[in-house]
């Protein structure tokens, strides 16, 4: 059999022409396979048979990378207000512990990770960037021992840059102490000022031995400050091992009239919050930048703090006054608060309104630098009123932020990434990337309306396609609908156990001792699998997870709860087991259930679509058509490969009576996707079953007949949606709807619209339909009904 060629997909072509898999048609010119891109890598388990009305995938297997069990630490916040504690949630990992993911140093190319454009930023000249008048405003500041105002003017006279501080007597000085044309270290040659920062001031320089480039030199705040001294010491200590591209090159450190100073690349650029209060001051207060643009913000400066973590550094003092965009690129800056990962004696620097709650008691760790990641977005991304006052440890009320309305799983993201248990949190840059960039492609698929699907590093694809089947005319009482006034549906009412089965897998470990074994298993009978799972060599922890899975698929809850509860004993941290339990109450019918372990499992993994296909799932079976329907658009909108989504959303908008979002949703089902066929003969039922003739045209009818001929049907199931589209136009033409003049007829199924012509027809479909009818009862109905509409004659 051939490979399946889409993207993440290890299934094969069948001979029907699709993969057993995905559900695809092969690509024209499939990519080359990298051989080593499934080395180490080993699939979910799952089978072939779904309870209920579920189409079969075949594989039930996905690849994931070898490394370590599926594990997870902490919690996730609920899913309440805010900051808040509570629920049961876990921290999904790939490596197994906490902190356990990769550092996150593979660069992912250009600013926006491929995904969004982001505004370039011009290069500035370093010639421009020099201060005229360098001096630091009075306002800001303030003694570096006891934090009291200092310099402040009295009595329209303006302050002093230099004194002592009249609290605690300690010495400070604000001015410049390098000026034009003064050589540091014998090759730099001082050119002006260009900011003052936390640590001092910071100079342009020219580099006299090295090809006459720019180069920054950073002083110190106040030479008397052995904090500020000590930080610096450290600063060059520490990154002389830096080599990132998202982060500041440190070139040199030089002392000089008694200073020490930083030599490091100059980033002619805009720092993040220059780009922020320079849309301010076009767009008003409560301008923000783009989502789209802060997620890929947010990524790289994943990227340089998973470098630093990796080579046991902590970066400490992110915010956006720290990150220069150049060109396409971004860059950290200001080092100064960088320590050790083990440093317990160090002096800690933060800012208030970024710096996590535990720093003072715990100090910082890699959660803390998350921590100041997600504030920094939330400042970004909206008008964060109160960040430095009622809301220093909190993010706003949903209710109060519409962005946070819109875009839920940013919501649910930032809430985890700053919520107050270090614990809770992301555990690692990498992970939070992960997370991010699936927020960021839902993002721009809800803008722009166009998917961006990808493999997910932590589940297998869809196993199943749940609620795909159309009821047919076949297998209605259409008369006793009718005469009690039911309305037929078109789409089949989901069934709990179907959609259990239809949930992606998670992926298996590759160093489990069963890794192989498994990755051999093909999909099958749920209880032929059952029996190979059994029969495994070793009785591994992944082996009796995908057991749980086959035994919620093979109806048996009980057995599925005892392996579930052994496994969640042995590892409680295992968020996996969290996941089967949920699918065990979804299969059961608990729609409640299931929705609050999912609830929790979306908490902790926000840019994931398998929790929200869950949920979608979940609200279904619970009745709450409105919640189903925001999920099953979110899922599908964003990633098509999830075709359940797509039948859900139809039966929601179905249930809300918008008929023409419905035919839309089942349009958008692509051809080269094996449910194809079942959508479009949904949309054909969806035009006409069950309209009044007020609801009807010719242009409805006409176009449900085109559609119908255009499908590779069978006889029986043409005939049962031909006769449905017949009925419905004789039912519009009965009640004198106008119609057209007989020179002027269109046609319907090759038909005339005309009575006459339009009941032979019908007779015909129903007496065939007749022949083909399974059942004498069923005979006699299509049989009764031919004759009804039998054109009436003289003879």
């Amino acid at each position: 059999m051939t490979r399946c060629a889409q993207d993440g997909c290890t299934g094969s072509v069948e001979a029907d022409g699709f993969c057993d898999v995905c559900g695809m048609a092969p690509l024209a010119e499939p990519p080359p396979v990298d051989p080593s891109a499934s080395a180490g890598s080993v699939p979910a388990t799952g089978s072939a048979s779904a309870a209920g009305r579920a189409s079969a995938a075949g594989n039930a297997f996905s690849p994931v990378p070898a490394s370590g069990p599926l594990t997870a630490s902490g919690s996730s916040p609920d899913s309440g207000g805010s900051g808040s504690s509570g629920g049961s949630g876990r921290t999904a990992s790939r490596g197994g512990t906490r902190g356990s993911g990769s550092s996150g140093s593979a660069r992912r190319g250009m600013l926006g990770a491929g995904l969004v454009e982001v505004p370039p930023v011009p290069a500035r000249d370093p010639a421009s960037a020099i201060m005229q008048d360098p001096e630091v405003p009075e306002g800001r500041r303030f003694c570096s021992r006891c934090g009291e105002k200092v310099g402040r003017g009295r009595d329209g006279r303006p302050g002093r840059t230099e004194g002592f501080c009249k609290s605690c007597g300690h010495p400070f000085s604000f001015t410049p102490k390098l000026r034009e044309g003064e050589m540091i270290g014998g090759q730099y040659e001082v050119l002006g000022c260009l900011a003052h920062g936390g640590l001092g001031w910071v100079y342009l320089a020219r580099d006299h031995n090295v090809s006459e480039r720019w180069v920054v030199l950073k002083g110190m705040l106040d030479s008397g400050d052995a904090d500020s001294a000590a930080a610096a010491t450290a600063e060059r200590a520490f990154l002389a091992e830096v080599e990132h591209p998202n982060i500041v090159k440190i070139y040199n450190f030089v002392r000089h009239g008694g200073s020490g100073y930083i030599v490091m690349e100059y980033v002619g650029g805009r720092s993040l919050k220059d780009i922020l209060l320079s849309r301010r001051d076009v767009e008003g207060d409560q301008a923000a930048l783009p989502l789209g643009q802060v997620i890929a913000y947010g990524l790289e400066v994943l990227s340089a703090l998973g470098y630093l973590h990796g080579v046991g550094l902590l970066y400490c003092d992110f915010k956006p006054d720290n990150a220069i965009q150049s060109e396409e690129q971004l860059k950290l800056i200001d080092l100064g608060g960088v320590r050790r990962a083990f440093d317990v004696d160090s002096p800690i620097f933060g800012t208030p309104g970024y710096q996590a709650p535990e720093i003072g008691s715990q100090g910082p760790s890699v959660t803390s630098d998350l921590y100041t990641v997600g504030r920094a977005l939330a400042v970004l991304s909206f008008p964060f009123r109160g960040y430095t006052g009622r809301h220093l440890r909190s993010l706003p009320p949903r209710e109060e932020v519409p962005l946070f309305r819109r875009h839920e799983s940013y919501h649910r993201l930032l809430r985890r990434a700053t919520h107050p248990d270090p614990a809770r949190r992301f555990q690692s840059a990498a992970e939070m990337a992960e997370q991010l960039t699936g927020v960021l492609r839902e993002v721009l698929s809800s803008e722009d309306g166009r998917p961006r699907p990808a493999p997910s590093p932590l589940f297998g694809p869809e196993q199943h396609t749940a609620g795909t089947e159309t009821i047919g005319l076949g297998r209605l009482d259409l008369d006793g609908a009718r005469a009690n006034g039911a309305a037929v549906p078109v789409l089949a009412p989901l069934e709990p156990a179907a959609a259990a089965a239809a949930l992606p897998v998670p992926l298996v470990s590759g160093s489990d001792p069963a890794a192989a074994f498994l990755a051999e298993l093909t999909a099958r009978d749920a209880g032929d699998l059952a029996g190979a799972l059994g029969a495994a060599p070793v009785e591994s922890r992944e082996v009796r997870l995908a057991l749980a899975r086959v035994r919620i698929e093979l109806g048996e809850l009980d057995e599925a709860a005892r392996l579930l509860d052994e496994l969640g004993g042995e590892q409680p941290d295992d968020w996996r087991v969290d996941w089967y339990r949920g699918v065990r109450a979804l299969a059961g019918g608990r729609g409640d259930d299931a929705s609050a372990v999912f609830t929790d499992l979306y908490d902790l993994m926000p840019g994931e679509q398998a929790p929200k296909l869950a949920l979608a799932f979940c609200h279904e079976v619970r009745g709450d058509a409105g919640s189903a329907e925001r999920f099953h658009e979110t899922v599908w909108r964003t990633d098509p490969t999830h075709v359940s989504a797509a039948f859900g959303l139809a039966r929601a908008r179905l249930a809300a009576r918008d008929r023409t979002a419905a035919e839309r949703v089942l349009d958008s089902v692509p051809r080269i996707s094996s449910h194809y066929l079942a959508a479009q003969l949904a949309a054909v039922a969806t035009a006409v079953r069950g309209r009044s003739p007020d609801e009807l045209d010719a242009a409805v009818l006409v176009g449900a007949g085109r559609r119908l001929q255009s499908l590779r049907l069978d006889t029986e199931r043409y005939a049962a949606f031909a006769a449905e589209i017949l009925e419905a136009a004789l039912t519009w033409l009965r009640a004198d709807r106008s119609p057209p003049r007989p020179g002027a007829r269109q046609k319907i199924l090759g038909v005339p619209m005309w009575e006459p012509a339009l009941r032979a027809e019908l007779e015909e479909k129903y007496r065939i339909l007749a022949k083909l009818a399974g059942g004498q009862e069923q005979r006699y109905a299509m049989v009764k009904r031919a004759n009804a509409v039998r054109p009436r004659t003289l003879f």
